[in-house]
């Protein structure tokens, strides 16, 4: 019993502190989607299907719309942290709840770590040195160490970082593409790419290419479920978090449309996809063509900025959904401890810092997004599929976006190499037999 004049425990020792608003939401899917997808994925979908980029870039926003449209109206009728882990749950069954979940982990602990070593290697870049393996890696292990300690004191304080450098990242995109739009809008009219050294040919590629594009594409765009991942942290999570999600993939899709212009107009197709084969930083390569000193220099301290806004939105999202996981005893139970100075899941953040922190000392991610581009299209597969399931009166959008949705995710997933959709439903098998296995143990006397 209270004390008299003592205010009462409203909330239990999980609870999570609402911090949130719909800028902080909004700049938190940012700082989710503009990173790798942006100064790397672009490259890589130019060496799959050429110019043919930009029809793929359109299609996989329209699928990336329709899953965001699912995580917003589950989102607002479950505003809980965990995400789709947490929607399978409620509105599916416990076995596709933790395939989510699993998936999840999976696809962005990969990312986590591959976000650390890109970080690490645009930040050598831009000083100008060598970037041999081992110094590489340890600056990235730096990175996810500082960054795991910063989340460890809490969501405003993250929000205010998050901001600072989600905003420098825009700043010096921003000045790259007035310097280069207008260049490339007119080696594109004239049906020129690389200054004219090559013919634009938006239709030439192959459809399976085109397919393969939009998978890892699509990638790049889903960040912003990390806003839904946040239900227990967000203000008012009814009305932010659908406006958040909108928000974002409309920034975000105008703003990749308009960096693939500037790289096609500049570079054309075939040097895009070289440079970033040979250098995983094609923008820079675009902005030294510019006339603009300096220009090429601060693009590549965006992408640091970026990689860093990147790896700092995974490591927040995957400790949330350690947390819900936790709270279900799908993982061990002492993830779902919240801290009670902070309101952060200090156990689950640490777990999940460690976890990224031994896959960037392993420095083998070379199937990272490929990997990534398969787990994630399964996670939102079972997203639409849980939207599709809501009762008529927590809809928000008709059942034609979710079962559009679902049938985008389940072509594209399975247009990645045969390896790699393999290792990943065998991986999935192996969850949930874990799964079965740790329930059972803490069941037992």
């Amino acid at each position: 019993m209270n004390a008299p004049g003592a205010t009462p425990a409203q909330d239990p020792p999980s609870a999570l502190v609402r911090g949130v608003g719909l800028p902080g939401a909004v700049f938190m899917g940012l700082g989710s989607i503009v990173g790798t997808g942006l100064f790397v994925s672009l490259g890589i979908a130019a060496g799959v299907v050429g110019d043919g980029i930009l029809l793929a870039l359109p299609l996989a926003a329209l699928l990336a719309l329709c899953n965001g449209l699912s995580s917003a109206q589950l989102a607002a009728a479950h505003p809980v942290s965990g995400g789709t882990y947490e929607y399978g749950y409620r509105v599916l069954n416990p076995a596709l709840g933790f395939s989510a979940g699993w998936m999840f982990l999976l696809a962005k602990g990969a990312s986590a770590a591959t976000a650390a070593l890109g970080l690490a290697g645009y930040l050598l870049l831009v000083g100008g040195f060598e970037a041999p393996r081992a110094l590489r890696v340890t600056l990235a292990a730096g990175a996810v160490v500082v960054l795991t300690v910063l989340l460890l004191g809490g969501i405003r304080r993250t929000n205010r970082a998050n901001i600072l450098i989600v905003g420098i990242t825009l700043a010096v995109l921003s000045w790259f593409l007035v310097m280069g739009l207008p260049e490339a809008l007119r080696s594109l009219a004239e049906g020129s790419g690389g200054g004219g050294s090559e013919p634009f040919d938006p239709f030439g590629s192959r459809p399976g290419a085109l397919l393969h594009a939009t998978a890892l594409l699509f990638v790049a765009y889903t960040g912003y479920g990390r806003i839904a991942t946040l239900g227990e942290e967000v203000r008012d999570p009814e009305s932010t978090i659908p406006r958040a999600i909108w928000i974002t993939l409309g920034v975000v899709a105008l703003l990749y449309t308009a960096v693939a212009m500037v790289a096609l107009g500049t570079l054309g197709a075939s040097d895009f996809a070289e440079i970033t084969r040979e250098t995983a930083a094609p923008l820079q390569a675009a902005a030294a063509m510019l006339e603009a000193p300096g220009l090429a220099f601060f693009v590549g301290v965006a992408a640091v900025t970026a990689m860093l806004g990147v790896l700092l939105n995974l490591i927040l999202g995957l400790s949330r959904v350690a947390l819900a996981m936790g709270r279900r005893t799908d993982l061990p139970p002492g993830l779902a401890r919240v801290h009670s100075d902070s309101g952060t899941p200090r156990v689950a953040t640490l777990t999940v810092g460690g976890v990224i922190l031994l896959l960037v000392l392993a420095g083998d991610v070379s199937l990272t997004w490929t990997f990534s581009a398969f787990t994630v299209l399964i996670y939102y597969g079972i997203t639409n599929l849980a939207a599709f399931r809501l009762p008529p009166e927590q809809r928000r959008y008709p059942r034609w976006v979710p079962a559009i949705g679902l049938l985008g995710c389940l072509v594209l997933a399975f247009q990645v190499p045969v390896p790699v959709w393999a290792t990943g439903t065998g991986i999935l098998l192996a969850g949930l037999v874990a799964r079965s296995l740790l329930r059972r143990g803490i069941s037992e006397p």
